[in-house]
């Protein structure tokens, strides 16, 4: 039987791979090793054409193997005396600008040196327990690589409050980014449904409904962009980007989806031009920054917004584009 799941990964069986051992073609594809592979088989988490499989058998081409990921049981995250840029807090929440390179929450990888850490050792035991002993007092969050502004906790009552906030679009948050190309448009909305990238785990993808995956855990996912700056010189574009909802990496895949991904993520396609090659040095993941963030308190009702600089290798960037254009 299967638990309640992490992920999904749906790969079909190409011309090239016919004959290959299910176990194989599974840790091949799932970047997990052979052992791992014949657990989640022999658990049932692994089907081939949707019939339970078994780890030793062939595999047709144009076979569709779907490999469930579940959840694996959180460990309680450990408080480590980590500095942390406290933008606002009081006895309700506190809102925190997340440098480039700081991991959320621990996950697989990333046991430790994540914002919970540095939040568990900077409030003690205020922190909201709603999201559970890995996530406590996340309400929302930002990848890795990108920087910004993002707001915590403290208690179950202003948890439950900013999370009606987001599903709601109450919270209003506002993000700058550099991207590759001139966009046409002066703003616009990308309206496409997010889900996990069928054949690639670490990726998100837009997975319409109606094509062949369009059913596999797909939500909602709406994107407003507006340009700032343009660049035709170097070939790259200042924007905003305002979220009214909040998919994993739901900017980088709605921008690399109409052509225009992030200066320097390497994961949506892009950080491969001249240009960034040339400017590594300043490029730091993708450009991408959570600028301003714009709530309710969830005791006082009063409406608060916060902003956020952009850090030192966006604004380099910035400085180097724009005197290219001035040269």
């Amino acid at each position: 039987m299967r638990d309640e799941a992490e992920d999904l990964l749906a790969v079909v069986c190409g011309e090239e791979e016919a004959g290959a051992r299910l176990d194989a073609f599974a840790a091949s594809h799932a970047g997990i090793s052979r052992a791992r592979a014949q657990k989640l088989i022999e658990d049932g988490f692994v089907t081939v054409g949707g019939r339970a499989a078994k780890k030793n058998e062939k595999l047709a081409a144009g076979a569709l193997v779907e490999i469930v990921f579940p959840e694996t049981e959180d460990a309680e995250a450990e408080p480590e005396n980590i500095p942390l840029d406290v933008v606002y807090e009081d006895g309700d929440i506190i809102v925190v600008n997340k440098p480039v390179g700081m991991v959320v929450h621990p996950a697989p990888g990333h046991a430790s040196g994540t914002l919970v850490n540095a939040l568990l050792w900077h409030c003690g035991d205020s922190l909201s327990g709603i999201g559970g002993v890995n996530r406590p007092g996340i309400v929302h969050r930002i990848d890795r690589d990108t920087s910004g502004l993002i707001c915590a906790a403290k208690n179950d009552a202003a948890h439950a409050s900013l999370a009606e906030q987001l599903r709601t679009h109450a919270m209003h948050r506002e993000y700058r980014m550099i991207v590759t190309g001139g966009l046409r448009e002066d703003a616009g909305t990308v309206d496409e449904p997010i889900g996990r990238h069928p054949t690639e785990r670490k990726k998100m993808a837009v997975i319409r409904p109606g094509t062949k995956y369009g059913d596999r855990r797909a939500r909602e996912a709406v994107t407003h962009w507006s340009v700032i700056e343009r660049y035709p010189s170097s070939g790259f574009t200042y924007a905003g980007a305002v979220l009214e909802t909040g998919r994993t990496h739901q900017i980088r895949v709605h921008m690399a989806y109409i052509g225009h991904p992030l200066m320097g993520d390497t994961l949506y396609g892009g950080g491969h031009t001249p240009f960034e090659r040339h400017h590594q040095a300043h490029i730091d993941g993708q450009m991408l920054h959570a600028a301003a963030l714009v709530l309710t308190h969830p005791r006082t009702g009063e409406a608060l917004r916060f902003e956020s600089p952009l850090p030192e290798g966006f604004e380099t960037m910035l400085a180097i584009l724009r005197a290219k254009e001035d040269s």
